[in-house]
């Protein structure tokens, strides 16, 4: 390994003597690391999944290779994994983190600065330094419990690390450290590439010429894994990911723009941000004369950025409240605790998730008009589009038309909505939009906050660095561009109708399945059903969640996701447990953090899934309730007549083995 040069506010250097040794990459030396780089990025993807949260093949695999990329990292640095521990940041986040460190306590080292326009920066930090407390920004992945009044936080990373990371950037981030150790730091400055133009690499791809269903059906075609099968029960079989609400995976076409514009010059990428802006702005209904387009590294992180905006505003002498609802996911929630000076207050939803707006114009007219609570006035309502839990869309053009007629402004959690549902923001009044890029078959990183323009409360410098820090993820930018402009070629009509027989067949199938019981919208026959996205949550009589969920992945390979979904109040809310049960599991999760806690089983659908795969689960899930229906015999003695089954510490192995593979086919040397 190289000499290396530690450097307190940038990454190690190669010593200059090992440089001079080394000399200028040669064009096929950098060609050769790009080639590596590229075939071991496409690998991860052939795996994807969320990490940590997820049940299936995938999200082991994407969990082992995301936490790798720590042990890269400090190995790259030199630095020991007992003494240090590695939190993964946006440029912005990062120079935050830095100004509660002590100077000697941590090492840094950024894509940006081995020339990659990833935007990911890792922090080398002391365990013993990591700050206490609440962090900076804080939603999902953040916490251990959510109350309505109280937060259990994670340990570090996690707590460091607010919403779903740019899991794939930083994947690729390791292993281009560990090419650099063999080509040497400037292996990526200057890659040997075609040059493209930006509407080359956003507009122009082999399935230009289709639209609609055509397209639709080709697209389904370079869904990047779908021939990856996984060892479960039954044998190998496809890899089907029920688990769309968490995150996403992506096709060739998306995966071509994000590798694409990570060899452009400065010029071609500012191109691509500009571009990408206006797609943002076609595709949601938010002319750039009217709004903004602001660049985050996900949902979490847009959602902070109003709230830290919303507490640079002036009150004017009154007390600032923010309403939101019991349906919201933890980043619609805890970023509005947390800004000095206001309070938060809650609408209730019906047992299907709605909100009862004749119960929102009266808290509004309360609040801003009649005014019995003193100096309180509700500034913000701050809604979930869809909700990640029961999957129901509030009618947002109405509860817009509410809220701005008593002077509030309105912003739209949009990250469960935007892949599912043609968006019009300027017809609907929404004030701001957030999402991510991940939840939209481009899971490389990129999140959006969209604005009215003049109600972001920061400085010119300050908006620079937000600016900067966002646009620094070239990559992720542009395969969020290409991802838009995909659906839009298929039609948001058309995915609507799609993923509605799809989760008609889901609900009918599931329906039939005795002990089995759903949350939420139940029945196609429902007026609320025309409302729902495919996303449904249930739990099987005698099982914790936790298992059904294993279950469903070592008998046929589907990956799902079970617990409280990062929306800790609605799940309690909807299991109705009482305030003295949630005491008590606080006090069981300060005592055994490792515990699990009740929760629900969630199935996601999208465009990628198929008719075959909502048998599949049916079927699985008819087995797992069946053998809870045998008392006291173990299910694996009565597997179905005629199916070979192997034991589940057989597969179980097998699991560990693919693990293992995946990882060495992205991270060893070729």
């Amino acid at each position: 390994m190289e000499t290396i040069v530690m450097s307190k506010n940038g990454p190690p250097e190669v010593s200059q003597k090992m440089e001079q040794e080394r000399g200028i990459p040669t064009n096929n030396e950098i060609t050769e690391a790009f080639a590596e780089l590229e075939r071991a990025v496409y690998a991860a993807l052939e795996t994807y999944s969320n990490v940590h949260r997820g049940s299936g093949h995938n999200s082991i695999v994407t969990t082992h290779l995301f936490e790798q990329a720590r042990d890269i990292v400090l190995e790259y640095l030199g630095m020991g994994k007992n003494k240090y521990t590695v939190i993964f940041c946006t440029p912005r986040r990062a120079e935050a983190l830095k100004e509660q460190l002590e100077p000697q306590s941590f090492q840094c080292v950024s894509s940006h600065n081995i020339g990659l326009p990833l935007g990911v920066w890792a922090l080398a930090v002391k365990r013993e330094a990591l700050p206490k407390g609440a962090p900076m920004q804080s939603g999902g992945g953040t916490t251990k419990l959510v109350s309505r009044d109280w937060v259990i936080w994670a340990d570090a990373p996690d707590k460091f690390e607010a919403g779903t990371q740019a899991i794939i950037n930083v994947i690729a981030f390791a292993k281009a450290l560990r090419l650099i150790q063999k080509f040497g730091n400037d292996i990526f400055r200057n890659p040997v590439t075609e040059k493209m133009t930006a509407s080359e690499i956003l507009y122009h791809d082999e399935l230009e010429k289709y639209s609609g269903q055509e397209m639709l059906d080709e697209l389904r075609k370079t869904l990047i894994g779908r021939d990856v099968h996984v060892p479960t029960m039954e044998g190998a079989r496809p890899f089907i990911n029920l688990d769309n609400s968490a995150s996403t995976p992506t096709f060739t076409t998306v995966w071509n723009a994000f590798r694409h514009s990570w060899r452009q010059p400065t010029q071609i990428k500012q191109e691509i941000i500009h571009e990408v802006k206006s797609i943002c702005a076609e595709v949601l209904g938010a002319p750039l004369d009217v709004y903004d387009v602001v660049f985050t590294s996900n949902t979490t992180e847009a959602i902070n950025l109003a709230a830290d905006s919303l507490g640079h505003e002036p009150n004017d002498g009154i007390e600032p409240v923010v309403l939101n609802t019991l349906l919201e996911h933890s980043s619609n929630d805890l970023p509005w605790r947390m800004i000095t000076g206001y309070s938060l207050i809650r609408l209730s939803v019906d047992a299907e998730g709605f909100i009862d707006l004749n119960k929102l114009e009266t808290l509004l007219s309360a609040y801003n008009q009649k005014k019995p609570h003193g100096k309180k006035r509700i500034k913000l309502v701050a809604i979930s589009g869809a909700s990640n839990v029961l999957g129901i869309c509030n009618n947002i053009e109405e509860i817009s038309r509410i809220v701005h007629k008593y002077g509030a402004h309105m912003l739209v959690d949009a990250a469960q909505l935007v892949a599912h549902r043609k968006i019009d923001m300027e017809k609907c009044g929404i004030d701001y939009l957030a999402f991510s890029a991940h939840k939209v078959y481009a899971p490389f990183g990129c999140g959006v906050l969209v604005v009215r323009k003049g109600l972001l409360h920061f400085n010119l410098e300050e908006l620079e660095l937000i600016q900067l820090s966002g646009e620094e993820n070239v990559a992720g930018i542009a395969a969020l561009g290409k991802s838009l402009m995909l659906l839009q070629r298929i039609g948001m009509e058309l995915i609507y109708k799609e993923e509605q027989a799809l989760t008609k067949q889901a609900l009918l199938g599931m329906a039939q399945i005795r002990g089995l019981k759903i949350y939420g919208v139940k029945h196609p026959e429902s007026p609320g059903f025309v409302h729902k996205l495919g996303v449904i949550v249930f739990s099987i009589d005698g099982n914790m969640p936790n298992r059904v969920a294993n279950e469903m992945a070592l008998w046929s390979g589907i990956g799902v996701r079970s617990g409280c979904h990062c929306a800790h109040i609605i799940i309690k809310h909807i299991l109705t447990i009482p305030p003295f049960i949630e005491r008590f599991q606080r006090l069981i999760q300060t005592m055994f953090p490792k515990l699990r806690l009740p929760g629900l089983v969630r199935v996601s659908l999208g465009i990628g899934n198929s008719r075959e795969d909502v048998d599949t689960l049916i079927q699985v899930l008819g087995k797992i309730a069946k053998k809870s229906q045998i008392s006291g015999k173990r299910y694996s003695k009565y597997p179905p007549k005629g199916t070979p089954t192997l034991s589940q510490v057989h597969v179980q192995q097998q699991i560990n083995d693919f693990t293992k593979h995946a990882a060495l086919r992205v991270y060893s040397q070729q």
